[in-house]
């Protein structure tokens, strides 16, 4: 056994070694702590709004630019599906940020039921978001830091059966950029589906019993049938709350087709992503290229990226998503995305200046 001295020389040893690695870590920590707050720092002003307008409350964010007092060009957000609160948990951001450099504001709001907000999301219909949209921009339009004649769309998803409701609402749209739009609520609806058992591996077995299972929930949206006689039919509802049957039965029947038109002669970006599982985006492109004729319409292609534009290898790893969310926001993004979208931003604002 060693002797008491040299045991007490190896554990203050030890102890040396212990709080030197405890240093380091602390040091690491530190700097990782301080990469991300400096990463997620954004070249904006954010201000807290409260949006009263047509009887409604809405919390949101009104993103400025970081210098000036405008008025401002406005960008309005209108999400997709889903709980979203107004930064879309600080998705937006990067977003806003890239908007402000062009010198324009974004607004957006937390739906309906979301971080304290009155209501429920999954009450509204179509009609419903896009009427909500209209008085917020009304609102916008009385505000002095804002230019109540440049004021577009920003949406993603779901907002592409609301976007062109709110244009035909509103004449006084300038431009929108449409991210990944749907057009046909059940044709949608089945590529996605598919699109996602393939993804998966799917036998053809599953395929053609998942297929079984839509038809019946569509004959019985098409009924009117309560939810509780859709459980019975189809036995496990697989995520289909009351609530949720409640908001399918009043917008199963959305088609952007009908209100598109409303849209020509307004510039529109039309974002498409090469691994959308969500959206078939050659079926989009082709009813937004029939339906909004001319030069008014311009079409972004991202190969790599996946339906909400993250990067699809980022999207495809959850640690490294996690990481590149944390310590890279702006690196979530496809390539080309968020510049792309500064340059529509500049040209609709030379092609105002011309007229």
């Amino acid at each position: 056994m060693p002797p008491m001295t040299a045991v007490r020389t190896r554990i203050r040893r030890a102890a040396r070694a212990v709080g030197a690695t405890l240093a380091a870590l602390t040091l690491v920590a530190a700097a990782l702590g301080g990469l991300a707050a400096w990463q997620n720092t954004y070249d904006l002003r954010e201000r807290a709004v409260t949006v009263r307008h047509g009887g409604r409350t809405l919390d949101g964010v009104l993103a400025l630019p970081e210098e000036g007092k405008g008025p401002f060009p406005l960008v309005v957000f209108v999400h997709g599906d889903g709980p979203v609160d107004a930064t879309h948990d600080t998705f937006y951001r990067p977003i806003w940020e890239s908007f402000a450099r062009a010198g324009y504001a974004s607004l957006s709001w937390n739906k309906p039921g979301v971080g304290g907000s009155p209501g429920d999301w999954l009450d509204q219909s179509m009609d419903d978001r896009a009427d909500e949209a209209v008085d917020a921009i009304a609102w916008a339009r009385q505000r002095s830091d804002i230019d109540e004649h440049r004021i577009g769309l920003w949406g993603a998803s779901q907002a592409g059966w609301v976007l062109p409701k709110i244009a035909a609402k509103d004449h006084g749209i300038r431009f929108v950029i449409a991210v990944s739009p749907a057009v046909n609520w059940h044709q949608q609806g089945r590529y996605n589906l598919l699109a996602e058992l393939r993804r998966d591996g799917a036998a053809d077995t599953e395929i053609a019993a998942a297929l079984r299972r839509r038809e019946t929930g569509l004959e019985l949206l098409a009924r009117g049938a309560p939810y509780e006689e859709y459980v019975r039919a189809v036995g496990d509802p697989q995520g289909m709350t009351p609530a949720r049957w409640r908001f399918v039965s009043r917008n199963h029947t959305a088609d952007a087709t009908a209100d598109l038109p409303a849209l020509r002669g307004t510039p529109v970006l039309l974002v498409l992503a090469g691994h959308d599982v969500n959206v078939d985006t050659a079926d989009t492109e082709a009813a937004y290229e029939r339906l909004l004729p001319g030069s008014a319409l311009h079409v972004a292609h991202y190969p790599g990226a996946t339906h909400g534009l993250v990067k699809h290898a980022v999207e495809a790893s959850r640690p490294r998503l996690t990481a590149t969310a944390v310590f890279a926001p702006r690196a979530l993004f496809a390539e080309g995305f968020l510049t792309d979208q500064q340059d529509f931003l500049a040209s609709v604002h030379e092609e105002g200046a011309k007229r």
